[in-house]
Formats: C-alpha cells, structure tokens, sequence
C-alpha cells in the first residue's frame, strides 16, 4: 500500500504544533500500525530529520503506552484494539491517515505523539491500594473467601490499562472510566474494602486537581476502551462516592 500520512508534529510542551504530511509505501497490510511509522521513522533518520516521537513498550495491547489518534479515534477504527495490535489491513491502498496525539489537558504534549500521563499515576497513588498483606506471604489474600461475581467484576474492572483512550474519547476529557475501574477492582474485594472511603474520596480528588473533566454520560469512553470496561464501573464508583461522603459527615 501506497499511503500518505498528516501526523502532528510538536517539538516540545510550549511550542506551537501543526499537521505535517508524509508518504509511505510499499506497506504491509500484515504490519502493525507501529510498524508502520517504524518503517517512515528510517526513511526520516535516513534522510537526515528528526523522527515522529511516539510512545511504545509491549506491543502486545498490554501496557497502554502505544497511545495515538488515528482518524479522529483513540488507538483508531478496530474496536478493542490497542495502537499496536492495530493491523494495517483495516486501510485500503492510497488512504490519507490522520494522526494526533490524545488531546486532553490533563494529557500534555510531551512531543508530537507522546503525551504526558503522570497524572493517572497520581490518581493510583492517592488511594489504588491495599493494606492487607497480597504479596510476599499470601496468607491473607488467600484466607479470605470472594464470591464468584464479584471476583469477576473485579477481575474485569482490572484489565484496565490506563491508555487515555477513555479521556480522548470523552467531550469533557474526562477520567471517570478510568478511575472508576480503579476504584472498582478494589472496592469489590473484601481485601479492598479497609481503606475504601478514604481511596475513593482521594482519589476523585486527585482526579479534579488534574483537570480532568466531569464525565458526560455520552459513554464514549466505554466504546472507544481497547479493554471494554464497562460503564456500570461509573455507576459503582458514584455509589462508593456518595456513601463515603455521608459517612465522612456523621
């Protein structure tokens, strides 16, 4: 496939960005997305310019870095599917392709497609935690019985990878599904529930201090997650929310 690529080219945080283009050929339609940009990336080194910055580890749709607008959808049009898990086959021969990093405010750019998503790391460490004993000496974790419906809700709110796909998806920019998920993989275990007002009272703070916006029940997010966390997460967060805040004023 011969395609032409409008990628954001931004060379740090305060500087100005704009839309560049680019032509590729000869792709693969077996090639992952970010084998893709690896192939223009050399003929960028090889014709002495500076190669698109672009966030990658895995590669295998499991850590959540490979974060990229692509066509106006977070990691593009295969649904539950990561940037690199992305297979150049969903493009037809002579395709223009557009390509943007994840527009939040709490998702600064970094440069060109790599953004900046400390502040989910914030958000974990003001409550995404336990204090009962789950490493190391499993006794506790493995003493205490969970029923089955729950460990599966459980289970599923923690194949959250963090990606940002919810905050690019969302018209708020907001990290509701996100910390939701978090919040939900904790609060449904009985290991989790010590500290569970405190985390889901902190938490929702440290959200609101990062600038995340309010979630507005389009469920975008939910849609455009490469993981489908569900939006019954929101709901039950909302819930823990609320009954925190009660009891935090009796």
């Amino acid at each position: 496939m011969d395609l032409t690529l409008k990628i954001w080219r931004q060379p740090n945080q305060k500087a100005s960005g704009k839309m560049e283009d680019y032509k590729v050929s000869g792709i693969d339609g077996d090639m992952s997305f970010l084998e893709m940009m690896d192939i223009l990336n050399e003929q960028l080194i090889e014709g002495g310019k500076d190669p698109v910055a672009f966030d990658h580890d895995c590669r295998e749709g499991i850590c959540g870095m490979c974060s990229m607008q692509i066509n106006g959808e977070p990691h593009g049009p295969e649904k539950s599917t990561t940037t690199c898990q992305l297979h150049m086959r969903k493009f037809k021969d002579g395709d223009t392709i557009y390509i943007e990093p994840f527009r939040a405010k709490g998702f600064p750019v970094i440069k060109d497609l790599t953004v900046d998503r400390s502040a989910f790391d914030r958000i974990i460490q003001a409550g995404g935690y336990v204090s009962t004993n789950t490493s190391g000496n499993t006794l506790d974790a493995n003493a205490i019985p969970v029923e089955k419906e729950k460990a599966d809700l459980a289970f599923n709110a923690a194949t959250c990878i963090g990606c940002g796909a919810c905050v690019a998806a969302c018209p708020n920019a907001s990290a509701m599904l996100f910390v939701s998920a978090k919040v939900s993989q904790l609060a449904l275990l009985p290991q989790g529930r010590v500290e569970a007002e405190e985390r889901v009272q902190n938490m929702v703070k440290q959200m609101d201090l990062e600038e995340f916006g309010n979630c507005s029940n389009v469920g975008a997010c939910s849609m455009e997650c490469p993981k489908d966390i569900s939006l019954d997460n929101i709901a039950r967060m909302n819930r823990e929310y609320m009954s925190a805040t009660v009891s935090s004023r009796k």
